[in-house]
């Protein structure tokens, strides 16, 4: 009998395993991969993620940079470099979340990969976990399977407030020698596009964000835009993957069980930003776990309220930006992202060190002002 089964090795399981391990506490992870396995993601990890752990990550990171780019249909180009907070860290999902497994696994933490999880039933007082390899049971479970995961339906969260947004994601090698993060807008509808170098080459994605806005050819979007870094994708393997977007504020808890990452929808509904909140929640739901094995009754609802409180809060503003951001984005590139201190502004936010709310009035009020013919400055 395990204290804590988690489904999932993502940032999100990662996380929870690692710290529920180091307090003591028996830890399981069932992950339906063999790992490490490849993640299509853009890998873009804020700095902020090091103050939630003791020990370092530089073996799992790519490369750092403080390096911005940002063009409108390829041109009008803004460029900035990120003075005074820490670089934000560039990584390959294979390495960075076996590395966080690992780190778990040091501290006592079991791994079985390659074990597909088949169902689920509360049995008295603990979980029994249904796998392709017969059954395990834990006194309590952390569902972090992810955007397509099965554990939030079987736990009967049917009715998740979430937006799905589609990813579209392609790796190509690279000789980088000055490595800037790019965000392209205005190929895309309601969305942007990314280049992310890594030590090796670069991920590219897009993402959309804010509603469909009718068909778009991303595969053709996505050649089109990597040829302007002399880069062919027609070679490339594309990998499709839905992004679950925080959409309000929701139960995360139920009886003995927590949802967490992308399976708690909490992925930045304005940049898409992910592992940071996934590894948020994965931190957080230990806290509440061990919380509860030692006896607080509350410990579970009390996670709901924490993700509410310390994540939700600023995705109603981040929600709020990206409405009205990705509506009119050639007024939004201009006002929003041509500022000078712009660029400085969203390094800050991924980094933590300021938040939606800090800005987001402003910003709001400029944006609908430009909205309006004469009024923009």
């Amino acid at each position: 009998m395990y204290d804590c089964i988690i489904v999932g090795a993502g940032p999100a399981g990662g996380s929870a395993a690692y710290h529920l391990a180091k307090r003591g506490r028996s830890v399981l992870i069932l992950e339906k991969e063999s790992l490490p396995r490849y993640k299509p993601c853009g890998g873009g990890v804020s700095p902020q993620v090091a103050e939630w752990f003791d020990f370092d990550f530089s073996p799992a990171i790519s490369l750092k940079t403080n390096a911005l780019r940002f063009t409108w249909k390829l041109d009008d180009p803004v460029e900035a470099r990120l003075e005074g907070i820490a670089p934000i860290w560039m990584v390959r999902r294979d390495v960075f979340d076996h590395f966080l497994v690992q780190q778990a696994q040091k501290q006592g933490a079991e791994l079985r990969d390659q074990t597909e999880v088949s169902g689920i039933e509360f049995k008295n007082d603990h979980w029994q976990v249904n796998t392709a390899n017969g059954p395990v049971e834990g006194r309590y479970l952390i569902a972090a399977d992810g955007a397509k995961g099965p554990m939030a339906k079987w736990l009967g969260f049917s009715e998740r407030k979430r937006r799905l947004a589609g990813a579209l994601e392609a790796e190509a090698p690279a000789q980088i020698t000055d490595p800037q993060v790019h965000f392209e807008f205005g190929m895309v509808k309601n969305g942007y596009i990314w280049n992310f170098p890594k030590a090796d080459g670069y991920s590219i994605g897009i993402g959309t964000f804010r509603g469909s806005g009718g068909p778009q050819d991303f595969k053709s979007i996505l050649s089109d835009y990597a040829a302007s870094f002399g880069i062919d994708l027609k070679t490339a393997r594309q990998y499709g993957h839905p992004l679950c977007l925080w959409d309000g504020d929701q139960k995360l808890h139920t009886q003995n069980a927590v949802l967490a990452g992308e399976a708690a929808c909490v992925v930045d509904p304005m940049t898409a930003e992910g592992i940071r909140p996934s590894i948020f929640t994965g931190v957080k739901a230990a806290e509440a776990i061990d919380q509860a094995l030692g006896g607080n009754l509350n410990a579970l609802e009390q996670y709901t309220e924490i993700v509410s409180k310390d994540w939700g809060s600023d995705m109603v503003w981040a929600q709020r930006l990206a409405n009205v951001f990705y509506r009119v984005p050639g007024i939004g590139y201009k006002i929003g992202v041509k500022r000078p201190s712009a660029p400085e502004r969203m390094g800050q936010i991924l980094c933590g060190k300021l938040r939606y709310s800090d800005v987001a009035n402003r910003a709001l009020k400029r944006l609908s002002t430009g909205l309006i013919p004469g009024m923009g400055g």
